[in-house]
């Protein structure tokens, strides 16, 4: 099918703004990924065509034909800038971006972690990307990798056509692995007279989750439950398929030993019950996901089980008796290619240099990093379009890290990975022996090191959207 533009947006004449530099970049994926691409090189003055297939075709785990929809959970995990997520957070707003700008404007009570109104942050972006005079939105099913600059943002539910000319073009099959979803409950059909409001060591607001605790004989029959229960067939091609360790189905984390879940998804540690002052045997944490605390999430309870071994299941928790499932755990195939094996520092396809890939495509995991991947694509390509060439990104910096691993792992040892403090280089400079203050020091470094590589670059500095896009973003979600 060919390319339609976007619902309510009229094809855009030729641009005659001094501002536009001459060449135009193909951005294929309105994921977290490719908007941060497309945005990054509308602000650097180039003009931007961003190709989405959805709703024109939808995939297993998108709802919505919103630009930027988040599938997998709400949150984008820890705020705190000594946590390596939480130092690439605060290198992207440096950065100028707007998927952390309008992550800020639909934040939600976490904890101190940043979690978002996934409908108002889709609705944010959706606006800020069709309102922007530099970029085109059009809505097609992308067959055949376009011509010209173009970066490949698809992320890991690529198109079955799309997949096998990237297949065709890389000379080997892609990899994959499976990643899951979990469920959502309504809120006016929970028992909270069973449970009690509190963040772990009182984190945030000190009340942000909602905690259904279990005694050790709930907590015993719950997991055998999970052991039990049915579970969605895989299909023969996919049984090899590997889950991504980050992110395991509950029934699978459950058959690692009754005590698995003790010490992850259900740690009761932190949490002590507020009605009696007692830390439970395990807790199960509910997480909202929207602003106004109709819908909730269970944390960490993805699950592949089936929608009415789910209902059975998860009725089990205590204060779930009667939940009602506003969306049910999933299950869905990732895709992600061999980074250290095709492409080179700057994101680039090593024989297809004119395309490059971002977002989780590349083989980064988790809302963040996609976007981060995204943002650093879509100043690299600028950078060629201005003439030059960026200077690589500093390996002690979040952003650094992260190509560190895309590009100098092993390739027979690349595996999806979540940003880390142990994929950064060492900083050049000597740091605090206690751990609390090294990290500090490292992050500190880190921030005016990625400020000081963005100045370096031929491009204009990047906008005020850290202090100025939460305001915008707001006014654009309601």
């Amino acid at each position: 099918m060919a390319c339609q533009a976007l619902p309510g947006l009229e094809a855009r004449p030729e641009m005659t703004d001094p501002e536009v530099r001459a060449a135009a970049v193909t951005v294929v994926g309105g994921g977290l990924g490719g908007c941060e691409a497309a945005w990054q090189l509308a602000e650097a003055g180039f003009s931007v065509r961003l190709l989405e297939m959805r709703p024109t075709t939808t995939t297993a785990a998108h709802r919505t034909g919103d630009l930027a929809e988040l599938v997998c959970s709400n949150s984008f995990r820890s705020d705190n800038p000594e946590n390596a997520v939480g130092l690439l957070k605060r290198e992207m707003e440096v950065l100028g971006s707007l998927v952390m700008a309008c992550a800020r404007a639909a934040a939600l009570p976490a904890g101190d972690a940043l979690a978002v109104d996934r409908t108002r942050f889709a609705a944010a972006v959706t606006h800020r990307i069709a309102a922007h005079p530099r970029i085109t939105v059009e809505r097609c099913e992308v067959e055949t990798i376009p011509a010209g600059p173009v970066i490949l943002a698809t992320g890991p539910l690529t198109s079955a056509a799309l997949h096998r000319q990237l297949e065709s073009l890389l000379g080997e099959g892609s990899l994959a692995f499976f990643d899951a979803i979990a469920p959502v409950v309504a809120a006016d059909s929970l028992d909270t007279s069973r449970l009690y409001a509190a963040s772990r060591y009182g984190k945030g607001g000190g009340d942000d989750y909602l905690n259904a605790p279990l005694e050790r004989e709930e907590y015993l029959a719950f997991v055998a439950a999970l052991r039990a229960a049915d579970r969605l067939p895989l299909h023969a091609a996919d049984r090899e398929v590997p889950y991504f360790e980050g992110c395991l189905p509950i029934e699978v984390m459950a058959e690692r030993g009754p005590d698995t879940l003790r010490f992850g998804p259900m740690k009761p540690v932190g949490l002590p019950d507020p009605r009696s002052g007692r830390v439970p045997y395990a807790v199960v944490q509910l997480r909202r996901d929207d602003l106004a605390a109709s819908q909730w999430n269970l944390v960490g309870f993805q699950t592949r089980m089936t929608f009415e071994a789910q209902r059975r299941v998860f009725r089990l928790i205590p204060g779930l008796e009667n939940a009602r499932f506003v969306r049910f755990g999933t299950l869905h195939r990732n895709t992600f290619v061999c980074a250290p094996r095709h492409l080179d520092r700057f994101l680039r396809v090593r024989n297809h240099p004119a395309l490059r890939l971002a977002g989780q495509l590349t083989g980064v995991e988790g809302y963040v990093e996609s976007a981060a991947i995204g943002l650093l694509a879509g100043l690299f390509t600028a950078c060629e379009l201005a003439g030059g060439e960026a200077v690589p990104v500093p390996g002690w910096t979040a952003h650094g890290g992260l190509l560190r691993h895309l590009t100098e792992r092993p390739p027979h040892r690349f595996q999806p990975a979540n940003v880390a403090w142990g994929l950064m280089a060492d900083p050049p400079l000597p740091l605090p022996g206690a751990k609390r203050k090294r990290r500090a020091a490292a992050a500190a470094f880190a921030l005016a090191e990625i400020q000081r590589w963005r100045a370096s670059l031929p491009l204009p500095p990047p906008p005020r959207l850290a202090a100025e896009g939460q305001e915008r973003c707001e006014g654009d979600a309601t």
